[in-house]
């Protein structure tokens, strides 16, 4: 192969499809799962102290170190197999050991997590789940009547799955100690690789199942807040039917609003936006184990449908309903906006009448004013031709105020035409005169 010929993520991208093996799991065994996730921007945490974390765990019980580059890992640890894998907002342990506990879901059986490292934990746990992985007796009701002892009876889920290969049971309730419990019965002869996957598949439906309802809390809150905001914004939108109330403040009020919404929107869209996603992967897991109803017990669609699918709802309700309120202002501030517009075009309109009509008295006073001129220059021009032509009248024999009763109205005319020239010349755009 011609190395120039091949793009260089080709092989990063096909041995990221095989990143994350499932385990391979031989019954009878018992696997443990915890997920640690930061409180808040679990999303932009620093993956170095979860790196360190996990160092600390391998380093306890001499297993191989972890790759520093690596967001998954895998190894031995004494009698148990440890599988870590990193996730865009929590971190997942799960602890493979074979055999069962002497007694059912004991807790020494997580003993491979010591609690001190667990409170050491760069994030909180989430989840914490234990599988008992046990061969499934010829009558299958002998496992019903273990699991009845096991697991609160209103809420248990007792299934079969992958085609009646396994019956999988759990109430998805937490014990004293901390764990949520499923059993897993196989059919024997069942592949490793095959209770591996099953079991992959409940850790994850129960991971992304808690990750998922991290949203409800958040979205009862955000209803608090809306709660608090709607009756604001309503009042806003039937002050907009009153023109006694200014546009300016009305939009001033309504930008206010749309403000806090829009927080609210940013700090809610990150956890919306996981939540759907973190759902349809619980949907995918769940149609994944292929289920059917075992004997006459409640199936995991059921108690889904029942007691998570509520959860979901709500926190769809109030992302809905936080697109509405910010909708809803962006038409009411478009429509104030218009109306902030046209009541500036109508004082507009007001200030040109109004210079139209000092523009008009303007120009009457600018003619009263020439008429005034042109008495005033036409007076002075007078006296200086009476003065000049005195002497010529008195040799003529002519009289002084005869001259000057002549000469009045031939400068006042003369006068007049002059300034109409210099006026006419102003107005004309196309004289090059002045």
């Amino acid at each position: 192969m011609n190395p120039a010929t091949e793009h260089p993520l080709r092989y990063a991208l096909v041995n990221e499809l095989h990143a994350r093996p499932s385990p391979r799991i031989t019954a009878p065994a018992t696997a443990v799962f915890v997920a640690f996730k930061e409180p808040r921007d679990a999303a932009n945490r620093d993956r170095g102290q979860d790196l360190a974390h996990l160092g600390e765990l391998v380093s306890r019980h001499g297993g191989p170190r972890p790759d520093p580059d690596d967001s998954h890992y895998q190894g031995q640890l004494g009698r148990h197999e440890l599988k870590w894998e990193s996730h865009t907002e929590f971190v997942t342990y799960m602890a493979m050991t074979p055999g069962l506990p002497i007694r059912p879901f004991d807790p020494s059986a997580a003993a491979i997590f010591p609690d001190a490292w667990q409170h050491a934990a760069p994030g909180k746990r989430v989840a914490a789940v234990m599988i008992q992985v046990d061969l499934l007796p010829d009558d299958p009701a002998e496992a019903l009547a273990r699991i009845d002892g096991w697991f609160a009876r209103d809420s248990l889920a007792a299934i079969w799955v992958l085609d009646e290969t396994a019956m999988v049971a759990g109430d998805f309730r937490i014990d004293a100690d901390g764990w949520m419990r499923f059993a897993i019965f196989v059919r024997p002869g069942t592949s490793d690789g095959r209770i591996g996957r099953l079991v992959h598949r409940l850790v994850e439906l129960e991971t992304y199942r808690a990750m998922s309802m991290l949203g409800l809390g958040r979205a009862r809150g955000l209803g608090n807040r809306l709660n608090e905001l709607e009756p604001r914004l309503t009042a806003i939108l039937e002050s907009m039917t009153d023109d006694a109330q200014p546009a300016e403040q009305l939009l001033h009020d309504l930008l206010a609003v749309s403000t806090q919404l829009e927080a609210q929107a940013v700090l809610h869209s990150f956890r919306f936006g996981a939540n759907s996603a973190y759902e349809a992967i619980v949907h995918d897991r769940i149609a994944a184990l292929r289920e059917t109803r075992f004997l006459d017990r409640q199936m995991l669609t059921e108690f889904m449908r029942r007691r998570y699918q509520p959860a979901m709802r709500t926190a769809k309700s109030a992302e809905r309903r936080l697109a509405t309120m910010l909708e809803r202002t962006a038409r009411a501030a478009e429509l104030l906006r218009t109306r902030v517009d046209v009541e500036r075009s109508a004082q507009n309109q007001k200030i040109m009448h109004r210079m139209d009509r000092r523009a008009d008295m303007q120009l009457r006073l600018q003619h009263t004013v020439e008429g005034l001129s042109v008495v005033a220059i036409s007076y002075y021009a007078v006296g200086l031709l009476s003065y000049a032509l005195a002497p010529l009248a008195g040799r003529a024999g002519l009289d002084k105020t005869l001259v000057v009763a002549v000469l009045t109205p031939l400068t006042v005319l003369g006068v007049w035409w002059a300034m109409r020239r210099v006026r006419a010349q102003f107005h004309d755009p196309g004289s090059d005169d002045l």
